[in-house]
């Protein structure tokens, strides 16, 4: 897949490209006004949503194309590209009609291959940047092949953005970042530009500077952050919205480190995780094989192989053992899921032979 960078014109190609503005265009006053004040910072992209998708209805869904007649006041205002999503095929006609410069795909739109086909049917023969958020769920096929619809109706100017992934349970950020699978779509596309969204991983602004400065370290080459001329007074995701101001600070704090450094002095650390590492594969095949033996005792005895009550307090002890030795509660429950069931199929080959 030979891709392009996004090569916006004046926009100096290094890290971070950064792309801010409000979760949504309410009004043109907020909109003018937060472009303003980033322009005045040497912000280059602005972004602001126009049509919103919401999970229930009854929310603020978006001024709609009326607020494209904003975006094109700021572009003539201000110079600043202007950015927006677009989820239709009607959304993108219109966003082009108003001169949008770039176009993303929202992760709902995403999970959605028919909507992506659609919008990529309304791309043909068009050359713009177009940014692809993550699905909503760690569907890493899914992210891949909604850059491949883009990428067959002629684009080549294809970014993606990492937004994190929904959860059901409570926790920390807002969507988990699961930073493996922006790495891997990377591995897999070496040569799309990444752009992480911060405001949407974490749900808070006080997160934004901690998962930008991960993502700079994890060599993303943007950042898109949601900024707000009055973030409190916003009519969507207020709470992970900063002012330009804010947003001046958070950059002002990040650190970038040289990607070209050399890593020679870290060979004998390398070494170590590597024995380390296979360490770790032989205790598990050797606990594979006592799951097995365990397997051949209820096979025997006519006993089920799922134990309940057995499991949880397997989870429940190992988990306090991890967290006591320094390791994430999140990181204990993943491993001790996947050795749990490693050792069940194990014991369902010894079952059925």
């Amino acid at each position: 897949m030979k891709l392009e960078k996004l090569n916006l014109e004046g926009v100096e190609d290094k890290r971070p490209i950064l792309i801010a503005g409000p979760c949504s265009a309410e009004t043109e006053e907020q909109t003018l006004q937060t472009a303003r004040e980033l322009a005045a910072q040497g912000v280059q992209i602005f972004r602001a949503g126009i049509w919103k998708p919401r999970t229930k209805p009854g929310g603020f869904e978006g001024v709609g194309t009326e607020g494209l007649v904003w975006l094109k006041k700021v572009k003539k205002e201000t110079g600043m590209y202007t950015s927006t999503e677009v989820a239709t095929a009607k959304h993108v006609y219109e966003a082009l009609k108003y001169g949008v410069d770039v176009l993303w795909i929202g992760a709902r739109t995403t999970a959605n291959p028919f909507a992506v086909q659609e919008i990529a049917d309304a791309l043909q023969g068009v050359d713009i940047p177009v940014l692809i958020k993550n699905p909503v769920n760690p569907d890493l096929e899914l992210w891949i092949g909604a850059v491949e619809r883009i990428y067959n109706a002629g684009l080549r100017r294809i970014g993606a953005i990492h937004r994190g992934f929904s959860s059901y349970d409570k926790k920390v950020y807002r969507n988990q970042p699961q930073w493996h699978l922006p790495i891997e779509l990377k591995r897999r596309i070496p040569a799309i530009q990444l752009l992480c969204d911060p405001s949407h991983i974490g749900g808070k602004r006080d997160l934004i500077l901690p998962l930008s400065q991960q993502a700079m370290d994890l060599q993303f080459d943007g950042l898109i952050i949601e900024t707000h001329c009055k973030p409190d007074e916003a009519w969507s995701d207020k709470d992970q919205q900063v002012t330009p101001h804010q947003l001046n600070e958070i950059l002002n704090k990040l650190v970038l480190r040289d990607m070209a450094q050399s890593t020679e002095s870290l060979t004998d650390l390398r070494k170590l995780i590597d024995e380390i590492d296979k360490e770790i594969l032989e205790a598990l095949a050797r606990r594979m094989r006592v799951s097995e033996e365990i397997g051949m005792y209820k096979k025997e005895h006519n006993i089920s192989i799922l134990q309940s009550t057995r499991y949880d307090e397997i989870l429940a002890k190992r988990v306090a053992m991890g967290e006591s030795l320094g390791m994430s509660t999140e990181f204990m429950r993943v491993m001790v899921a996947a050795i749990h069931e490693e050792s069940i199929r194990k014991q369902m080959d010894v079952m059925n032979k």
